[in-house]
């Protein structure tokens, strides 16, 4: 038989588990959009330590609802700070998020970048399956996003040509890029002054059937 004791600790059980539900669900729409799949190491790790901290502020009768949502708040503040400091920084983004690896490139497979991601062949066929690509030999370009999930460009009319890296993103020339393609910096300064564009003013640029393409800032919508 139920006591009225018991009763008020199912009640307060419920109180908590709505409570937390609604709070968890406000603090992730201040963390920004991004589909689970999508999550970078650093939105995880809050994802699970909030997810703990709510389950033990449940189970435990005696502890202060307000206090245990403390911590959570700190997860949530410091995890939109780093979001907005790494928009600035690509050093801090690049540590924090890590980088895209090319697995496969020009339909040449990079077994030098798998070793070093720690990623190997049985994990490319498998994804490259769950995208009903059959074989390697069917694949222009595959590369590793910094989320895990691999993006796959088929060789077919529809894919037809080189990849477009990123040259500039946010006015900051990617090197790597631009040794990839073998040109110099002082190439791609050449080109922007034509195009009388400042690097500062260049929000996304890649390169692509021998030209340059470029997206101000101004021609996003701010």
């Amino acid at each position: 038989m139920l006591l009225v004791g018991d009763y008020m600790d199912y009640l307060l059980i419920l109180l908590k588990t709505l409570f937390f539900y609604f709070a968890i669900v406000l603090f992730y729409r201040f963390m920004g959009k991004r589909e689970v799949g999508e999550l970078g190491i650093i939105d995880l790790i809050v994802s699970i330590l909030i997810a703990e901290l709510a389950a033990i502020s449940i189970e435990k009768y005696d502890t202060n609802i307000f206090l245990m949502l403390l911590p959570i708040v700190i997860l949530v503040l410091l995890q939109i700070i780093l979001a907005k400091l790494s928009l600035k920084s690509d050093k801090l983004r690049n540590m924090l998020d890590g980088e895209a690896s090319m697995i496969i490139d020009n339909g040449k497979v990079n077994f030098k970048e798998m070793i070093k991601q720690r990623y190997n062949l049985e994990d490319l066929l498998t994804q490259l399956r769950a995208r009903n690509v059959k074989s390697i030999e069917e694949v222009e370009y595959a590369i590793l996003e910094t989320s895990g999930k691999l993006s796959v460009f088929t060789k077919d009319a529809n894919n037809s040509g080189p990849y477009p890296l990123p040259l500039i993103l946010d006015g900051k020339v990617q090197k790597i890029t631009l040794k990839k393609i073998r040109r110099k910096e002082k190439w791609l300064y050449e080109l922007l002054d034509s195009k009388k564009v400042k690097l500062d003013d260049v929000f996304y640029a890649f390169y692509k059937d021998n030209q340059l393409f470029i997206i101000k800032n101004s021609d996003c919508i701010s």
